[in-house]
């Protein structure tokens, strides 16, 4: 049982000391006996919680960067490297202690991150990190609750111009009529839904053309800009077979095999970061140059004329949309839910480590398609509809038909 033991101090104050167990004492000071007694019925009360009073002056940054070593051995490195990021961002709160952290104070950060223009992602991150961190506080008895359990992201107003979206039929043209280095690993990605890290290391000898498979069981993590392979994918999920349609099976029947990679480097290896930007960067070139409207730029008065070379001085500027490996595996995404695939199938094709991932998509396009839906019902009130009742045959003509 606490021990507690009064006496005035020489500031006048009020002192008492009560004992925490293992030849500690909890100091508490108040002006009045009343005001002391009450402290020291809550430092009786955290005690009975079994809270650890000798913790409660730590400060965010002694567990966050306990929290950070912790992940960091779970997690791979680029995962570790975006933790680290993102935990950065959580400086204001580094030395103020846990046990007054409150969510306005984690909420004021997210605001503040939203107001110097960073994505919904990148805040949902930090407040997952912070929250991580006080969930460690609490399972290690330093505070009762995770305040920031609760906190909300703050709305973002306005989404970035290239947010991932799913190509269009007509973009989806593009990449089937256009040659290029890039192509297979385009037509893979939008017709599998193979990540790029899944992309990288796949082997002619995992594709199956008469059973219309890919196996996709290694993946690839980015290490100093170099490919370091891992059996399995991202997620124990992430292995699995993909089935194909026809469309993918009758390019691949034509693609040249000069390596045991699907796709590589001009010199056989597999592609290290800067290869494979630089690659994609000539492919969207070349896509640009040969489908982009360029009369839509205006020059000294005149429609620009389309370029004949990407090497023209000056560069050409990139009209049509700058897609990346993510849009091509949404749209892969996309074609399901419009095929009519379940969510459960989606999940498994997409290699989802939880369907709820693919359910959150699946409710997205649902919401979006019926709007576009209803879009089309509002365009045929207005023109459509009066188009329909409108009858400009002549008397005489409606005489004969009838």
């Amino acid at each position: 049982m606490p021990r507690m033991k009064n006496k005035a101090r020489s500031d006048g104050r009020l002192q008492s000391k009560v004992y925490i167990g293992d030849g500690k004492y909890k100091y508490v000071y108040a002006a009045t006996q009343k005001e002391l007694a009450e402290k020291v019925q809550e430092v009786k009360l955290k005690i009975g919680k079994g809270l650890d009073l000798t913790a409660e002056h730590d400060t965010f940054s002694a567990w966050g960067k306990r929290w950070l070593k912790k992940k960091t051995v779970r997690v791979s490195v680029n995962w570790a490297k975006a933790l680290a990021i993102n935990y950065k961002k959580l400086e204001p709160l580094y030395y103020m202690e846990v046990t007054e952290l409150r969510r306005a104070d984690l909420e004021d950060v997210l605001d503040d991150l939203l107001t110097d223009g960073y994505s919904e992602r990148v805040l949902k991150s930090v407040r997952d990190i912070a929250s991580g961190i006080m969930e460690m506080c609490v399972e290690n008895r330093v505070i009762e609750y995770n305040p920031f359990r609760a906190a909300e992201l703050p709305k973002v107003r306005s989404k970035p111009e290239n947010e991932r979206r799913a190509l269009t039929p007509e973009e989806r043209r593009w990449i089937e009529e256009t040659p290029h280095r890039a192509q297979t690993a385009a037509m893979i990605m939008m017709y599998a839904g193979l990540r790029r890290g899944e992309l990288i290391p796949l082997l002619w000898s995992d594709i199956d053309l008469e059973a219309g498979t890919i196996s996709v069981n290694k993946s690839v993590e980015m290490i100093d800009g170099h490919p370091s392979i891992k059996p399995g994918g991202k997620t124990d999920s992430a292995v699995r077979t993909v089935y194909i349609p026809q469309k993918l099976i009758d390019y691949l029947s034509g693609v040249k095999r000069d390596s045991l990679l699907v796709v590589h480097m001009e010199s056989g290896a597999m592609f290290t970061s800067n290869a494979w930007r630089s690659m994609w960067s000539t492919y969207i070139k070349d896509l640009n140059l040969k489908y982009a409207d360029f009369g839509k730029m205006i020059i000294n008065g005149k429609p620009m004329e389309r370029p004949k070379s990407k090497c023209r001085p000056g560069g050409v500027p990139i009209l049509i949309p700058d897609f990346t490996a993510h849009w091509l595996r949404h749209t892969f995404i996309t074609m399901m839910y419009l095929s009519g695939v379940d969510v459960l199938t989606a999940a498994a094709q997409a290699g989802h480590s939880d369907p709820k991932v693919t359910m959150e998509i699946y409710t997205h396009l649902d919401a979006e398609y019926k709007q576009r839906t209803m879009e089309k019902l509002d365009y045929y009130i207005i023109n459509g509809c009066q188009m329909g009742v409108k009858n400009t045959s002549k008397p005489s003509d409606r005489a004969k038909i009838s």
